[in-house]
C-alpha cells in the first residue's frame, strides 16, 4: 500500500491520478499520458496531463446533427458495443439527465425486454424512486426500487465483507456501502451481469462554475497559502474550508492535516500536490479548470470509482456509454450553446431540452438530485461494528483514532454546521479499515 495514496484518501477523499492506493500501480484518466524510458538499466516513468477538450479548439471541428434520434442512436450503439450477450442487464437509473438519456436511447432501440432499470430509494427529500418508476413505466421498462439498509445483520455484513475482499480499490463515496447490499435485493446483481452507468461525460460536456465558485476561488487562492494552519486546525473547524486550495474546492473533503497525521503518523500532508495542481492548470479558463479537476479527479476517482469497484468485486461487466470515444468525439463538436450556460451555471442543456420534449422530464424544475445514502444512520445503528473495524486496524494509532472517533461521533450527532461531514469521516475510516483488513490484492507484510 502507498502511504501517500492513503494520505490523499484521508484528507481529500480521492487519490489523484495517476497515483493509486498501491505503490507503483498507476491509472490513466482522460488527458493523462505516460512515457516509459530506460535510463542506466532502470525503467523510468514520465507522466503528463493535458486537458483534451479546450474550448478554443472547438470551432475547428465540423458541426454535427443535434437531432435527438441521431443522439439516441449514437448512445445505443455505444451500449451495444460493450454489452455482453446472454447476461442480465441493469441500468442504474435516477431522475437525472445522464441515466435518462441512456434509458431513452435503449427504449428507442427496442431493448425494453433486455434491460431492467434500478433506482435507489433514499430516505428524505432527495428520493428519486417515484420519478424513476414513472419514467420506466412510460418507456416500457421493468423497474425495481432498491431499498436503503441502515441496520446491518449477518447477511449484510457478509455481502460487505465480500466487497472488501474483492474490490481492488477502496471506495469511499457516500453511497459505496449501498452497492454490495443491493446484491441481497436483486439476484442478478450477485454476479456476472451487465451494469450500465451514466457517468463519464462531464469532461467534454463541461461543468461551468457556480456563483459560489466565483465568490470562493479568489479567496481560496490567497487564504489557502496559509498552509501551516492546516497542521493546527481540527476537521470540524469553520476555518478548514478556507484553507482548501482551489483544486480541493471541487468536491474534495476529509480530515484536516492535523487529525490525519495524528491517526496515521506514516502519512504526509497533501497541500503541496493540490497547490501544484491548481497552479499547473492556470492556462485553463474557469470552465475548463473546474471541468478538468472535478470530472478528471473527483468524479472519476470518487463517484465512478464506486461502481467500478462494485463491478470488479462482483464480476460484473461495467458499461459506461458516455466514455465511448465516438460519443466523446460527437459531443466535442457540438456548439457550446448546446452544452452549458456560464450565466446560469447550467450544463447539459441539450439533454435538458431532449428529455423535456421526449418524456416530459423538466430537469430545471426538478433541480439537482442524486443518489444519497444515510451514512449517519449506518454509523449510529452499527456503532459496535464500526468502532471494532476501525480500532482493530493496524493502520491507525489506536489512542489517536479512538480520541478522534469520540469527537467525531459527538459532533456528528449534534447541531454543528459540519455534523454530516464528521459522520462521513467516521464512515470513511470504516470503509478504508474494512478494505485494508480484507482486500485479497493487498500485501499486508
Amino acid at each position: 500500500m502507498s502511504s501517500s495514496g492513503l494520505s490523499f484518501l484521508l484528507q481529500s477523499g480521492v487519490v489523484p491520478p495517476p497515483a493509486t492506493i498501491y505503490q507503483n500501480v498507476y491509472v490513466l484518466g482522460f488527458g493523462d499520458s505516460l512515457k516509459v524510458t530506460t535510463e542506466k538499466g532502470r525503467v523510468v516513468t514520465h507522466f503528463h496531463h493535458k486537458f483534451p477538450f479546450r474550448r478554443n479548439q472547438r470551432t475547428e471541428a465540423p458541426p454535427v446533427s443535434t437531432d435527438k434520434e441521431d443522439i439516441f442512436s449514437l448512445l445505443s450503439a455505444a451500449m451495444a458495443e460493450r454489452l455482453k450477450v446472454g447476461r442480465p442487464s441493469f441500468l442504474f437509473h435516477s431522475a437525472g439527465k445522464d441515466s435518462n438519456m441512456l434509458a431513452c436511447a435503449a427504449a428507442e432501440a427496442g431493448w425494453q425486454d433486455r434491460i431492467t432499470l434500478l433506482t435507489h430509494h433514499s430516505n428524505g427529500g432527495n428520493d428519486e424512486s417515484e420519478i424513476s418508476e414513472s419514467i420506466a413505466r412510460k418507456l416500457g421498462f421493468r423497474h425495481q426500487v432498491l431499498e436503503e439498509v441502515d441496520r446491518l445483520g449477518e447477511s449484510e455484513k457478509s455481502a460487505i465483507e465480500s466487497f472488501f475482499i474483492n474490490a481492488p480499490f477502496p471506495g469511499i463515496d457516500p453511497v459505496t456501502l449501498a452497492y454490495p447490499l443491493y446484491t441481497l435485493q436483486v439476484e442478478g446483481l450477485i454476479s456476472g451481469s451487465n451494469i450500465i452507468d451514466g457517468g463519464g461525460n462531464d469532461c467534454y460536456l463541461f461543468i461551468p462554475p457556480s456563483m459560489k465558485d466565483y465568490r470562493m476561488l479568489p479567496i481560496l487562492n490567497y487564504s489557502s497559502r496559509l498552509a501551516w494552519l492546516r497542521y493546527l486546525t481540527a476537521s470540524e473547524s469553520r476555518l478548514a474550508p478556507l484553507l482548501k486550495t482551489p483544486a480541493e474546492h471541487y468536491g474534495m473533503s476529509g480530515l484536516s492535516t492535523r487529525d490525519a497525521l495524528r491517526i496515521y503518523p506514516a502519512g504526509e500532508a497533501v497541500y503541496d500536490h493540490w497547490r501544484r495542481i491548481s497552479d499547473q492548470r492556470s492556462e485553463l479558463d474557469a470552465v475548463e479548470h473546474k471541468t478538468d479537476i472535478h470530472a478528471g479527479i473527483t468524479a472519476a476517482e470518487l463517484h465512478i470509482r464506486k461502481v467500478r469497484s462494485f463491478s470488479d468485486a462482483f464480476n460484473h461487466n461495467l458499461v459506461l456509454p458516455f466514455s465511448s470515444s465516438s460519443v466523446a468525439s460527437y459531443f466535442s463538436r457540438l456548439p457550446e450553446k448546446a452544452l452549458f450556460d456560464t450565466a446560469s451555471g447550467k450544463n447539459k442543456l441539450i439533454f435538458r431540452s431532449i428529455l423535456k420534449e421526449h418524456i416530459g422530464l423538466d430537469s430545471d424544475k426538478i433541480g439537482k438530485m442524486g443518489y444519497s445514502y444515510n451514512f449517519t444512520s449506518v454509523i449510529n445503528m452499527n456503532r459496535k461494528l464500526i468502532l471494532e473495524t476501525i480500532l482493530t486496524s493496524s493502520l491507525w494509532n489506536t489512542a489517536a483514532v479512538n480520541k478522534l472517533l469520540e469527537r467525531c461521533y459527538a459532533t456528528a450527532n449534534s447541531r454543528h454546521k459540519y455534523a454530516r461531514m464528521l459522520a462521513r469521516n467516521i464512515y470513511r475510516l470504516y470503509l478504508i479499515s474494512g478494505w485494508y483488513q480484507h482486500c485479497k490484492y493487498l500485501d499486508h507484510e
